[in-house]
């Protein structure tokens, strides 16, 4: 296999392994494909709910032509028993004869053993094909593992001078029906839905991803020290059909909402306010890699003063609602430029009358 044909195959198996993100948790989001003299004989992606895994299905669809195929997976395949029995064994049942891996697994369970298991077998085994961007794919889950915390995407939807309602109050809409169909798509590529308190009371929310055919929910997480919410609101009512998770201080009621169906956390308060990383690590703890913040302005501003923003996405409308309108962030205590937070953009697009940008921690 030439090394142009080897890179064609691997991102094809990352390609397909994207398309599990958000629906795979607390699994990560694999792809993998399996190649015979030249020819595809079996393609897979962990499907939803994290079972079964990329290289089952590959497997299944290849039969008896994966013996001594060439395999092509996104992340070290797995060498411990769970629910199935380990992804490695499976391969060497099969008789492949190559695999080609994008990146180790740092599970402590897995942690090159699964190679290990691999080459004892006899199978030829190469690491490091198109790792960068398996590390970009992958992040949600290899942060869970080795920093105790999800990769933390931040949407901001504004006007031209960073305003996301009049003085007033008014914010519908601001953006167009394209980039609002947009957050709906983000929302399915993400485990969980984060808002702050204020947010939750303002604009009673749903957080739901819709208009995109059959798909696996986001769980739906709040921030609220005391839970002053609404216990009527869009959220508890449908918190049995979809999970809400309430992030709380330690001297909040929680009868109610556990009555209703909600899951409740609690989480250290510093400052009189939640501490966000105590909140990202909780749900970590709970099997969520990937979580997208939609708000409000003070949580958007302690997850940047904190450093935790991984991924910004900013949706740019053609208004201007004037220095009387109401800011996307709240205030960082930024004295000097070199303190501010930094991001480097990755890419621009139009998306209907507004503006899609993505950036990147600088």
């Amino acid at each position: 296999m030439t090394a142009a044909a080897d890179a064609r195959f691997m991102a094809l198996a990352l390609a397909l392994g994207r398309r599990g993100m958000g629906q795979v948790w607390p699994n990560p989001a694999v792809g993998c494909v399996i190649v015979k003299d030249g020819v595809i004989v079996g393609r897979g992606a962990t499907q939803r709910g994290g079972r079964p895994h990329a290289e089952r299905v590959a497997l299944e669809q290849a039969g008896d032509a994966a013996r001594g195929a060439t395999v092509y997976v996104t992340l070290e395949p797995c060498a411990h028993t769970g629910k199935t029995p380990p992804c490695a064994d499976a391969l060497i049942a099969a008789g492949v004869a190559r695999v080609v891996v994008a990146i180790g697994d740092p599970d402590p369970r897995v942690a090159g053993q699964g190679l290990v298991r691999l080459r004892e077998a006899g199978i030829t085994v190469e690491l490091g094909l198109m790792q960068e961007q398996a590390a970009r794919d992958h992040a949600g889950f290899l942060q869970r593992v080795t920093q105790g915390r999800p990769f933390v995407t931040l949407k901001l939807a504004n006007s031209l001078d960073g305003r996301i309602a009049t003085a007033s109050g008014e914010s519908r809409w601001i953006t167009g029906p394209q980039a609002r169909r947009a957050v709906h798509a983000l929302r399915a590529r993400h485990d969980a839905v984060l808002v702050g308190a204020g947010t939750a009371r303002s604009d009673d929310p749903m957080l739901d991803v819709r208009d995109l055919g059959e798909v696996r929910q986001p769980v739906r997480v709040v921030i609220s020290r005391d839970l002053h919410l609404p216990i009527n609101g869009r959220l508890a009512q449908t918190a049995r059909a979809q999970p809400v998770w309430l992030c709380h201080g330690p001297d909040a009621d929680t009868r109610d909402w556990i009555k209703a169906g909600v899951q409740t956390l609690e989480c250290t308060v510093t400052h009189h306010r939640i501490d966000t990383l105590s909140v990202l690590r909780a749900l970590a703890d709970r099997g969520i890699t990937r979580v997208l913040c939609e708000g409000g302005g003070h949580l958007a501003a302690s997850l940047l003063q904190a450093r935790l923003v991984d991924e910004l996405v900013v949706m740019q409308a053609g208004v201007a609602i004037g220095a009387d309108g109401l800011p996307s962030l709240s205030g960082l205590g930024v004295q000097e430029l070199q303190d501010a937070p930094r991001f480097t953009l990755t890419d621009v697009s139009a998306i209907g009358g507004d503006v899609l940008q993505y950036w990147r921690p600088a």
